[in-house]
């Protein structure tokens, strides 16, 4: 989805950024998914800059040694808040995959 349009309409937006009001349209409406590089033709003539940051993830993927180490170094009150946390999680995951299984015919 882009930022408003700053009073252009998509005609204009589409020329500036070099492209056709058709795509602009699609854009918008979330029906295609433009490049990286057609974005960023888009924002700048909408007078914004694309950035990005990588930031890591709280519970990134590691190692199991890793898990176990810091698993190790738990309370068992943290311990059992993990569990819970994870069973919660899990139930939700099974939970949606039996509603897809059920939505498609699937066993």
């Amino acid at each position: 989805m882009l930022p408003p349009a700053r009073g252009l309409d998509q005609a204009v937006l589409a020329r500036r950024a070099g492209t056709n009001q058709a795509y602009v349209s699609r854009v918008e409406r979330g029906v295609v998914s433009p490049s990286v590089q057609t974005l960023t033709r888009l924002l700048n003539a909408l007078g914004f800059r694309l950035g990005a940051s990588l930031e890591p993830l709280p519970h990134g993927n590691v190692s199991v040694t890793e898990l176990r180490r810091d698993y190790g170094g738990l309370s068992a009150a943290e311990r059992v808040e993990q569990a819970m946390e994870l069973s919660g999680y899990l139930t939700e995951v099974a939970a949606s995959a039996a509603e897809q299984r059920a939505g498609d015919g699937s066993r």
